[in-house]
């Protein structure tokens, strides 16, 4: 089930499309205050080896994400490192397991996995940036690293438990 619907996240992507330079800072400050893991697993891809103007791209996919569960009205639990650590060995042993095939078929994969994903408009969103984002870069290696953690993003927010409350007044 989703707890993120369709509609949040595209209005999330258009408000974050709206901010200015300034409102993206304060916004950061807010995910450094609330979900400082998240940031901070964005903020680390340099030391991958990831270009700042790669970084750029997974800090607009967080925001985004951030700011549709800020929308959700849901409360949700700072997402920790070993939460991340546990959805990135599964996102990279569901993904290993197309390496080896066509790419018409690992299309399909995806599509299936998108399909399947229990936050579909968000995955559906970073997917459809994602690709966008790479038909427009010359690839790298370091790319790899950033698409992963905006995965995890992704997978963080869809199966990290919610505390049993009641939703809060969306902002």
């Amino acid at each position: 089930m989703s707890r993120l619907s369709t509609e949040s996240v595209a209005k999330a992507v258009d408000a974050v499309q709206a901010m200015d330079r300034a409102q993206k800072e304060r916004l950061a400050d807010e995910i450094f205050r609330m979900q400082p893991n998240m940031l901070g697993s964005i903020l680390a891809l340099p030391r991958l080896g990831v270009p700042m103007e790669r970084v750029e791209f997974a800090v607009g996919v967080l925001l985004v994400c951030f700011q549709a569960m800020k929308a959700s009205g849901l409360a949700w639990p700072v997402i920790t490192e070993d939460e991340q650590e546990r959805q990135l060995a599964r996102f990279v042993a569901a993904t290993r397991l197309g390496e080896d095939i066509a790419p018409s078929l690992r299309s399909r994969a995806l599509r299936r996995y998108i399909a399947a994903h229990p936050e579909k408009g968000l995955a559906a969103y970073v997917a459809s940036d994602t690709s966008k984002w790479l038909g427009e870069i010359a690839a790298d290696e370091s790319d790899k690293y950033a698409m992963l953690a905006v995965w995890n993003l992704v997978n963080c927010i869809a199966f990290v438990e919610l505390p049993q409350s009641k939703r809060t007044k969306p902002t």
